[in-house]
This record gives C-alpha cells, structure tokens and sequence, in this order.
C-alpha cells in the first residue's frame, strides 16, 4: 500500500510540476516572445534547461525548508497527506494555467503545506512567518529598486535598446539552423548588429529568470515527498524538472499569449529592467531558503519602474517647494526603444500616457484576480480537507 501511495505521490508531483512549467514560462519568456524575438519552442526549451539549472543549486535549500522546516514534526508528510497537498498545489495551479493567468507557484505551495500544519497543530509559525515577512519586504524592495533606476538611469538604458517590438508578422529575431552538423542560433537577416546584441541580451534576461524560478519554485513540486525522507533529493529534481519541461512546451503557451500580447504594452525596456530586478531578488532569498513570488515582486518593481520615470517631469528642488508630480505607470510608454528622454525637469507633464495606455484593464483585472484565488483554493481547500476528512488525518 506505501510502494503504491508513493507512485501516486509521485505522479501527482508530476501533475504540480507540469503546472509550474506553464505558470512560469510565461512571466520569463513572455517579453521575447511577445516582441518576436524567438518562438514559442525556443522559449519552452530554454526555460527547461534554466529552471533544471538552478533547481539543482540553489533549490535545495528552499525543498528543506518547505519539507524539513515549515512545520515542526516532519512525520505528518504521509503519503496520503502529500497527495492531498499536491493535489490542491497542482489543482489550484491548473485552474490559473486554465484561466491564460500565472499565479504565484511559491504563496500556493506554502499555502498548502501551511494548511497542513495548522490543521495538525504542527505549523512552525516562526517559519512561516519569517517566509510572509520576506513576501511582503522583498516587493518593497523591487519597487524602490526600480524607482531609482526609472528615475536616473532608466532613459540611458531606453536608448541603448533598439529592438522593433512591433514587428510580430515577420520570422523571429533569432531561430535555430539546423542545416549543418550541429545546431546554431542565426538571426534575422533584415536585422542589424545592434539589434543582435538587444535579442541576445532580452533572451539572457529570460534564461536568468528560468534560472530564478528554479531555484524557487522546484520546491512546489518536491518539498511534502522529500519530507517523508523515503525519496532523495536529486532524484526528486530530476523528476519534477522533467514534469516542469512538458508544462513548458505544452500549457505555457496559454501564459506565454497572455504575459506577452495580451496584458501590457511594456516596453521591451521596462521588461528587462523588471526582470533583472526581480531574478536577483528571488535568487536571493531562494539562497536563504525562502520561496518567494515571483509575479508579486515583477509587478511591484513594473509600478516602482513607471513612478520613477514619471518623476522626471520634476527636479528634487521642485518637489521640495510642493510642486506636485503626476504619476503614471504609463510613463513607460512615452519613448520608443533607443528614443532618449528629456533631462530630468525639461518633460512637460502631459508628455507622460495614462496608464490605461500601458495596461489592458480588463486582462489586468483578471490577472490580478485570479493571482489571489488561486493561492487561496490551495489553502482553504487543503485546510478544510485534514480537518475535516478523515482519510487524510495524520
């Protein structure tokens, strides 16, 4: 009976880690494909190889503290709890991957596991709460990290990026050419050296992201089976990166349409600033073993980024008499890639776009709706399950 509830513990580990491969491919690679950079296939291959990368670094240390440290008594992760954990994980995961929508894989995982806890009187409330502390500094942090950069030095990189984000109808920036003996990347033919360094660089950005997500989110999958102590650690990465890889070249291409045609009109730019900041945060605190939200802290630093380009209509000598500054997320918006932007005070105001030019509202409001029910399912419904099931007591 255990040989056959650890087979299907695995396999609904699988179903977890075939969910984040389609919730997370679209925040990383969503910018390139959506510019034309590379297709859809190259994305999904690139984001398997990455998310593998820094699943077997620095992933480690986020599985023990989902499976060793999150609750006090590792004992409760039977096998017929974790199918339940990973069921809700995995369950809560589909229905945003359903919905075109990635939700935040790490808030849904710990939500579970979390429930469990509470639900056996074993949570570690001191882990948990260090988690929610970090889920609530670490967005601050992107916001005034991208505010700095969108105030100071965001129209320098603005100028050095020169990448047609609007030429979705032709061939792809980059593509591989597999005419001769080994594979090769090739690029357009109508594009020039240095918008061959910019797809490179937009490509590098997403491969550093795939790698942040790996380091996050392998736990998701892995974390309630490792608990158990019947299964290593390697060969647990080994399976849910596989089942990552198959979510990202099948359900991610509902996330990837969403994250790059249909939400925002981000510029190429204000992508990749947010996605540096963003990867460097989550590889940070997946250093220290904390899962972090990815999509949280992107979307803080995407707010961060527009309030300090907007803030360049004024001068600090300006704001400190009581001048005020209208700000606007889609600040982003008034130059083109490689367009330089006035000095700081010499833009007038109503240069800046609202910014509703900048985000679909009817898809935002979707997104952002569906990034708090899905973690939510996963918690309420785990919850209510080992309280009040009694099959999956522990």
């Amino acid at each position: 009976m255990t040989e056959v509830l650890l087979i299907v513990g695995l396999l609904v580990a699988v179903f977890v880690g075939y969910n984040i491969g389609g919730a997370t491919t679209g925040p990383a690679f969503g910018p390139a494909v959506g510019a034309n950079v590379i297709t859809k296939l190259m994305a999904a291959a690139l984001m398997a190889i990455f998310f593998f990368l820094g699943a077997v670094t620095i992933g480690p240390q986020v599985v023990d503290t989902l499976g060793q440290e999150l609750v006090h008594d590792t004992g409760i992760f039977t096998m017929r709890s974790n199918v339940a954990v990973l069921f809700f994980i995995g369950g809560a995961l589909f229905v945003g991957n359903y919905a075109g929508v990635p939700a935040s894989t790490s808030m849904t995982a710990v939500g579970a596991i979390a429930a469990l806890g509470l639900a056996t009187g074993e949570l570690n409330l001191s882990v948990l709460g260090e988690i929610v502390v970090w889920w609530i500094v670490a967005p601050i942090i992107g916001f005034w990290v991208a505010g700095v950069i969108g105030r100071y030095f965001y129209p320098q990189i603005n100028a050095w990026i020169a990448i047609d984000s609007t030429d979705t109808d032709g061939p792809p920036m980059v593509s591989v050419d597999r005419s001769g003996i080994a594979p090769r990347l090739q690029f357009r033919a109508d594009g020039d050296r240095r918008e061959a360094v910019g797809a490179l660089v937009v490509i590098g950005i997403g491969c550093l992201m795939g790698f942040s997500s790996g380091t996050s989110n392998i736990a998701n999958a892995i974390a309630p089976i490792y608990g158990t102590g019947d299964v290593d650690m390697l060969p647990l990465i080994l399976i849910g990166s596989a089942a990552v890889a198959i979510g990202c070249f099948t359900i991610a291409r509902r996330t990837l349409d969403t994250l790059g045609n249909d939400i925002t009109n981000l510029p190429l730019t204000a992508a990749i600033v947010v996605a540096v900041i963003s990867s460097v945060i989550v590889i940070g605190l997946s250093w220290i073993g904390i899962p972090a939200s990815f999509v949280v802290i992107a979307t803080m630093s995407i707010i961060g980024l527009g309030w300090g380009r907007a803030t360049r209509t004024t001068t600090l000598s300006e704001a400190a008499r009581g001048e005020e500054t209208p700000v606007s997320v889609g600040a982003l918006t008034a130059e083109e890639e490689g367009e330089r932007s006035p000095k700081i005070g010499e833009e007038e105001p109503e240069d800046i776009p609202k910014a509703s030019d900048l985000f679909d509202p009817s898809t935002t409001a979707r997104v952002i709706l569906m990034q708090n029910i899905v973690p939510m399912l996963s918690t309420v419904g785990a919850f209510l399950t080992f309280q009040f099931v009694p099959i999956f007591g522990v």
